[in-house]
């Protein structure tokens, strides 16, 4: 199965099986919140430039973390996520370019 999220550009953004399994082995804290990162790509409080093209949506939780979701914008219709995670340290996302707002 296949979801979709729109981007705050308004690119849909893929999330499939196989990304949502490496998501939840790798970050096992993040198992059942699968709407929150679909969430987080739609509705995100930030969005950085990543390192290698990908962006950074950031989303904050009411436990004063943040989720983050790492995605690519293939072209204006088509996106997948790369990964997924919760942090507390902000500030390393802060250091990267904004792209939104």
């Amino acid at each position: 199965m296949t979801l979709t999220s729109p981007s705050r550009q308004g690119v849909p953004i893929r999330l499939t099986d196989e990304r949502w399994l490496h998501i939840v082995e790798e970050h096992s804290e993040l198992a059942g919140s699968l709407e929150l990162v679909l969430d987080a790509i739609e509705f995100t409080d930030t969005v950085f430039e990543g390192r290698a093209g990908e962006k950074l949506a950031s989303k904050k939780q009411p436990d004063d973390r943040h989720l983050v979701v790492v995605y690519r914008e293939v072209n204006p219709n088509d996106g997948f996520v790369i990964t997924a995670f919760l942090t507390r340290r902000l500030y390393s996302l802060e250091k990267r370019r904004r792209l939104w707002p």
